[in-house]
């Protein structure tokens, strides 16, 4: 983990080498009673040029310790004939000349991440994040018996993406981990497909290569595919409830497409169902619930004020009517209002639907989470989808199907076997074209006041 650390850093610092104009020959690993001194001298180096390239040998109370990392770089003599390279080169590691790409299922997995890690704004540091949680599965892979080369460019909003590509490291990869920005994708989409190397778009990129270039995986599923997803899944589990949907008065609610979506779905299939809205009077609002059926609740929005008066309004009424039976089926916004209204969660047999969900009290997220802060000396960033987590669970995916599967390896359910911490996959080609992760899922609040992962 200390190499994964020193690689991560080497993201951060990017910058920073590359404004003293220095690339890196190779990454040393310190054995038993070396010495700064030593390791300069048989490089061909001056101990001020071996430090200039290691900064953290600056810190006060620096130890060179046996298993550390650090890197080698060009004699100065050497530096001067070499070019300097654009701002998002990756530092170098050891070029091989060429490299034949033979089945990964017989060697190390080659992964590229290209993504912007720096510090600089908010993408850079929550990048930097998710190429940790990256970092972290190629750790749980090696301990498994499966090896990663993993190469890493600083890929920002203003980057040059040809000039990353030109890298030789970049056209050996078996996986490309990016791009952030929809105005690159066309270009790493075009040079996976010239160089038979998937590329999986990890984020928020709605691109229309996923549909016409089979070596794009898309990760991201848009709003309209979720709502047709998510109501599939309600009327599947839900056939045998009174649907009741709850008109919210919010003129600035997102979620008309899901309820549209759902009352098509319901007219198609011949079920009845009832509208009644938040402002309607206490019998009004009843007459709308059946005593024969459960009742599966829908509101139109996902703001938390409404949500507040729709639960007032239920228990008012079922405290009156206890022979109503009440299932509350919510969005994804609603995962970050579990604090506040968890009773209620619990009470009304809450579903949430999500592309999402980490369990707090799972004992792998507390171990994932230790791990993290023994490795990088801090918390991972207060969002509720922790980016680490993804990268984690994006990497081991891939990573461990490359291995099991080589060039086979198409990411369809069920072919890799492992259970997310965070964020499921699995894809669905479309046509001709890429894969289209299909994985959703419903988070259930349980009346026995447990929460459960339902996994589609």
């Amino acid at each position: 983990m200390r190499y994964f650390l020193l690689l991560t850093l080497f993201s951060v610092t990017v910058e920073t080498a590359l404004a003293q104009g220095q690339t890196f020959k190779e990454l040393h690993k310190v054995k038993r009673k070396e010495t700064i001194f030593g390791i300069a001298r048989d490089n061909g180096l001056t101990v001020e040029e071996l430090i200039k390239a290691n900064p953290e040998m600056n810190t006060p109370g620096y130890e060179l310790r046996k298993g550390d990392f650090i890197r080698i770089p060009f004699p100065a003599s050497q530096q001067t004939a070499r070019p300097a390279p654009s701002a998002n080169t990756e530092i170098q590691m050891p070029t091989k000349p060429e490299v034949v790409k033979t089945d990964p299922r017989q060697r190390e997995v080659r992964l590229g991440v290209m993504l912007p890690l720096h510090n600089e704004n908010g993408d850079g540091k929550r990048m930097v994040e998710y190429y940790r949680g990256v970092l972290m599965a190629c750790d749980s892979l090696k301990a498994n018996g499966i090896s990663v080369d993993v190469k890493a460019w600083n890929l920002a909003e203003d980057g040059d993406v040809q000039k990353v590509l030109q890298d030789p490291n970049a056209a050996d990869r078996d996986l490309i981990i990016g791009p952030l920005y929809s105005k690159q994708v066309k270009a790493l989409g075009d040079f996976a497909r010239a160089n038979d190397v998937r590329l999986m778009i990890p984020f928020s990129i709605n691109t229309p290569e996923t549909a016409t270039n089979p070596y794009v995986y898309q990760v991201f599923q848009n709003g309209n595919l979720l709502n047709d997803t998510y109501v599939f899944h309600l009327y599947e589990r839900f056939k045998n409830h009174h649907v009741v949907i709850i008109d919210c008065n919010d003129s600035t609610s997102t979620k008309g497409g899901f309820t549209s979506t759902l009352r098509r779905k319901l007219e198609q299939e011949g079920q009845k169902y009832s509208i009644t809205n938040l402002k309607s009077g206490e019998n009004m609002f009843q007459k709308c619930f059946s005593t024969t059926q459960p009742n599966l609740v829908v509101l139109n929005t996902s703001r938390s004020q409404e949500l507040n008066v729709a639960f007032a309004k239920l228990n008012g009424m079922t405290m009156t009517r206890p022979d109503v039976q009440v299932t509350v089926f919510g969005y994804p916004e609603w995962l970050m209002y579990t604090s506040r209204h968890l009773d209620n969660f619990y009470k009304y047999n809450v579903h949430i639907p999500s592309t999402y969900y980490m369990n707090p009290l799972s004992p792998r997220v507390t171990r994932f989470k230790q791990k993290y802060r023994w490795n990088f000396h801090q918390d991972m960033q207060s969002y509720h989808a922790h980016f680490a987590v993804t990268g984690f669970d994006h990497a081991y995916f891939f990573l461990k199907g490359l291995h099991m599967y080589g060039k086979n390896f198409s990411g369809a359910a069920g072919m890799v076997g492992y259970t997310a911490l965070q964020n499921p996959l699995f894809f669905e080609r479309l046509g001709d074209g890429g894969m289209q992760n299909r994985a959703v899922l419903f988070v259930h609040y349980t009346k026995e006041q447990r929460i459960e992962t339902i996994n589609f």
